[in-house]
């Protein structure tokens, strides 16, 4: 988003609105992250979608989205990597008194006490299962984002099979509609009656990522700096952000090549299994060496190796 946002508003509007919203927080325990200034070498990212951003307590604070963004070095493709929220996981202890266990790894955040200290030790649950260590984090409030996409005009949406939604009640229909923020929000967060799951919740919100940017890119916010405004403001309100100590105007001049028909998404080789009557997704040998390939910079040649686990963006 924030790169798209650059490509057509420019380096100038970032630095002067962009960097007066955003919310700066050491969201990456210190096992997670990957020190590191130079950019030239790719990027691993940590995107944590939630409706409680800046939330420490309250009950159920589990983070409803789980990216891994890779983007291999040269900056010109990048792949959206979700992980599946019931995946059965090792949590090790907590700073909010957590003393570690087994657990679906959306509960991470919960027992994290939610905001940035939920974002760290998710990312230590991430970096023990995966050994990926990350360049940066970001944590996404879904009702900022919900103003983003209203400001930008809706954006585009295809729907695949038939779905009533568990939250509002919405009946979504099969086909390609136009949909504002709280629709589209509202249809990437069902997984109930869909045949795949949490898979198609997954493939979904990867879906939406890519409207998002698609649209971004086809609005004319360099020619309206009343809208260009706002949406920079949206996008600054709606997320916290930890960039590793590298400048923000730096990561996004590095992203701003990075074409939005360039990403991929991927999901984890998993299957869902009820353990003890409780349902989670278990990793299918070790994740069928995905994290290997990121690890090693292999990523390119493992979608092509595992279409199965590939969504068409």
């Amino acid at each position: 988003m924030l790169a798209a946002v650059v490509a057509v508003v420019g380096m100038n509007a970032i630095t002067s609105r962009y960097e007066r919203t955003i919310t700066r927080e050491q969201l990456l325990a210190p096992d997670a992250r990957q020190p590191r200034t130079d950019l030239s070498d790719g990027l691993n990212y940590l995107l944590v979608g939630t409706d409680r951003k800046g939330a420490t307590d309250g009950p159920d604070q589990r983070s409803d989205t789980i990216l891994i963004v890779h983007v291999p070095p040269g900056m010109r493709q990048g792949y959206l990597i979700s992980i599946p929220r019931d995946l059965l996981v090792a949590i090790p202890p907590g700073g909010n008194g957590y003393g570690g266990g087994q657990d679906k790894i959306n509960s991470a955040y919960d027992h994290g006490g939610g905001g940035p200290g939920g974002a760290r030790l998710l990312s230590a649950t991430l970096t023990r299962l995966t050994g990926i260590r990350f360049d940066g984090a970001a944590l996404v409030d879904f009702s900022g984002f919900k103003q983003v996409i209203d400001l930008l005009g809706g954006i585009r949406m295809c729907v695949d099979t038939e779905v009533r939604s568990i939250h509002t009640g919405t009946l979504f229909t099969p086909g390609c509609q136009q949909m504002d923020g709280a629709r589209a929000l509202d249809y990437v967060r069902q997984r109930y009656d869909l045949p795949d799951g949490d898979y198609d919740r997954q493939r979904h919100q990867q879906q939406m990522l890519r409207a998002v940017l698609d649209k971004a890119g086809e609005t004319n916010l360099r020619g309206d700096p009343v809208k260009a405004d706002r949406v920079l403001r949206a996008v600054g309100g709606s997320l916290t952000l930890d960039t590793n100590g590298v400048p923000v105007e730096d990561l996004m001049m590095a992203l701003r090549s990075l074409p939005a028909d360039a990403l991929s998404g991927l999901q984890v080789p998993s299957y869902p299994q009820t353990i003890d009557e409780v349902s989670y997704v278990v990793l299918d040998n070790g994740g069928g060496g995905l994290f290997d390939a990121v690890r090693g910079e292999r990523v390119p040649g493992w979608a092509e190796a595992n279409p199965r686990w590939v969504t068409r963006l």
